[in-house]
């Protein structure tokens, strides 16, 4: 017997897009593999997706079949089945009672990327809005403070540089992204075949970080103030475009007079970077061609817009911009949807979003919410305020509906869950946000058993509750086929299949070619009357945060090298392969406390507290703890993840999460050893 293989795409919230062969024999899967000729996987997925995809995501056992509604107390998880004709009408007597009563605002639509292909993760929004929910918006917990920073600035968040434009430059600038962990196959191949020099602007020694040619290290919440002292030296060395700043830019006349006394030595008292270190990234830079990469990790902090704001004055003073090898890129959205197609304004006018940090409070307080859909989402897991969350998840009165392909720790508050198909299981469409390209998701066998795609589901759901719009009926087929026919890079679904990925232009693009940015002048706007408006400082400022006092740790959770945000948590190898979750201290950190590899500390604030295993490596600066997020509370023995000690702290813009600004104070619970084994990797 042979096997069928078929191209398709992963669509996890990577900036990767791996192309994918997946082996099929009598209707199963057998294997996923990289493909071999495609330009980023080049037939080598990353560990995480290896193994994941070929292990939970193939286990019948492990997935959501049927719906289910609940028995017994909210949390435990307990469930009987029942079928989709029930489920369904019990939802819609819910909701219509909702709606008929205290409004349907109160019910609260949560979602996120637990899939990045297109109908999947936006057919939705369709449905909510016609129902008139309100939003938790979706990039609060993630980037908002970031798309609000560069939206000040340039107009835009997602029309970044073209990677294939690193040919060009002389030098790369990562900032605050760890390719390592969040882009693998950027790490491995991108990064070290592009020509020209590679900085990284980190904390933490990554990977990437340790490969580059330079690496600095700030302390967290310092990264404005190291980026106006690079500033600094750009327009003493010459390396300042003044004409690009006097033609395009609205506000430098306001700002230059600030980079005077941000030299190199008053930010290394600042920010912890030795001021020849800095000046040598300054000037690699400034001298261009170079490309700017800045991760969605930078702007998790107090003041993570203004950090923003002020890193990407980099490309603008330096004249990095307009020509091959320049530019920047926080994400890119170059597969042009048409927004009014996307979400049809005839389907009604939506409340306002709230933040994701408010979520917990607004659940507390029914008159807020009767009502919760969680889809491509695990809240219970990855959301801050963890244990007042999860409490306010067990209000009996709080109808809860969870969209799942696996039994969450958010699954469990459910009264309904109902059981979606992976992306092995119906076709779609992925737009890279790092490459301009655009992949097929290819169905290559049946959901298993009553399982379905989330766009049938909420077409399911628009039925129950007497929806006609045509909009809110539209097939797969119709809306793929009329989202390629925007596009001129490929004729239909069939030739994006066979090909699996194609480019969406023939040649690299130049980011802003013609020096014409989305803003309401036309121009780059250092100063921003927008900003002003919204009670920020009209031009970014060189701010850095207070260093922890009293003892305590500045607590970073980064995405992990084995997890993709939570997905894969739940796959038994990668639960052996990371074993109890670690935080890592600074050796002098460690020995101040009395710890050692391998001791138990309890890390704790006023929002929780959890037990880790101690690691001691240099790769953090003093006075920073190390733990990566993405674990399933219910499968840790604590019952709880990094999360419990997530306050919701809000970010300066757009009410986004500020957790890398999270402080804890660590205390030995756990036996200590003669001497600290430190680890340099």
């Amino acid at each position: 017997m042979t096997d069928t293989l078929l191209r398709t795409t992963c669509p996890r919230d990577c900036y990767d897009a791996c192309g994918i062969v997946v082996s099929v024999r009598d209707g199963a899967v057998r294997s996923v593999r990289g493909d071999p000729g495609h330009p980023v996987s080049r037939g080598k997925l990353c560990r995480k997706c290896s193994i994941g995809y070929n292990g939970v995501f193939l286990d019948p056992d492990a997935r959501l079949t049927t719906p289910l509604r609940r028995v017994g107390p909210k949390g435990a998880g307990g469930f009987e089945p029942v079928g989709w004709d029930d489920a369904l009408a019990e939802i819609g007597r819910r909701w219509r009672a909702i709606c008929d009563g205290p409004g349907a605002h109160t019910i609260l639509n949560a979602h996120y990327t637990g899939t990045c292909s297109i109908l999947a993760g936006s057919f939705g929004s369709r449905f909510f809005r016609r129902l008139g929910a309100t939003e938790i918006d979706p990039d609060s917990v993630c980037n908002k403070a970031g798309h609000v920073a560069l939206d000040y600035l340039y107009g835009t968040s997602v029309t970044g540089f073209d990677p294939r434009t690193a040919r060009d430059a002389a030098c790369i600038l990562v900032w605050g992204a760890n390719p390592s962990a969040s882009a693998p196959h950027a790490h491995d191949h991108w990064l070290p075949e592009a020509p020209g020099r590679v900085v990284v602007v980190d904390p933490v020694r990554t990977p990437t970080a340790a490969r580059a040619d330079l690496h600095l290290q700030p302390f967290p919440g310092s990264d404005a103030a190291l980026a106006f002292a690079m500033l600094h030296v750009i327009v003493r060395d010459g390396h300042a475009d003044l004409g690009l700043l006097e033609r395009h830019t609205v506000g430098w006349d306001e700002l230059s007079p600030a980079l005077e006394p941000c030299t190199p030595a008053w930010a290394e008292g600042v920010t912890g970077v030795p001021a020849t270190l800095l000046e040598d990234a300054a000037a690699a830079y400034g001298a261009g061609p170079s490309l700017l990469w800045m991760g969605q990790g930078l702007q998790r902090q107090a003041t993570g817009g203004n950090v923003m704001r002020a890193v990407s004055l980099l490309p603008a003073v330096s004249g990095n911009l307009g020509r091959p090898g320049a530019g920047f890129l926080y994400l890119n959205d170059r597969f042009d949807i048409d927004e009014d197609w996307l979400l049809p304004p005839g389907l009604g006018d939506p409340p306002p979003p709230v933040s994701h940090m408010d979520l917990a409070g607004i659940l507390e307080r029914p008159a807020a919410s009767r009502s919760l859909v969680c889809w491509n989402i695990n809240i219970a897991a990855s959301n801050p305020d963890q244990a007042r969350l999860r409490r306010a998840l067990g209000r009996e009165d709080l109808f809860t509906v969870a969209i799942e392909v696996f039994a969450t720790d958010t699954c469990d508050y459910a009264d309904i869950v109902l059981p979606a198909a992976s992306f092995l299981e119906f076709d779609d469409l992925v737009a890279s946000y790092f490459d301009l390209s655009l992949s097929a998701q290819v169905k290559a066998v049946s959901p298993p058993g009553l399982a379905l795609p989330n766009q049938e589901i909420f077409r399911r759901l628009a039925a129950v509750m007497g929806f006609s719009e045509p909009e809110l009926h539209e097939s797969d087929r119709s809306m793929i086929d009329a989202m390629l026919a925007r596009c001129d890079a490929v004729e239909g679904f069939a030739e994006l299949a066979r090909a699996g990925t194609v480019p969406l232009t023939p040649e690299p693009v130049v980011q802003f070619a013609d020096l014409a940015f989305p803003t309401p002048s036309g121009c780059i706007e250092i100063a921003s009357a927008a900003a002003e408006a919204d009670g920020h400082p009209r031009v970014p400022q060189p701010w850095a945060d207070a260093r922890p006092a009293d003892g305590r740790l500045r607590l970073l959770t980064p995405a992990s090298p084995w997890m993709l945000n939570e997905t894969f948590a739940n796959d038994p190898k990668i639960a052996r392969r990371i074993g109890a979750g670690t935080v890592t201290l600074h050796p002098e950190d460690a020995a101040r406390r009395g710890l050692a590899e391998g001791d138990r500390v309890r890390l704790q604030n006023a929002t929780g507290a959890l037990e880790l295993t101690v690691a001691v490596s240099d790769i953090v600066p003093p006075g920073v703890a190390y733990s990566p997020k993405g674990r399933w509370p219910k499968r840790e023995q604590q019952g709880a993840n990094v999360n419990v000690l997530n306050d919701g702290r809000k970010a300066d813009f757009g009410g986004s999460t500020a957790v890398h600004g999270v402080e804890v104070v660590a205390e030995r619970v756990g036996p200590g050893r003669p001497a600290p084994l430190i680890r340099s990797s």
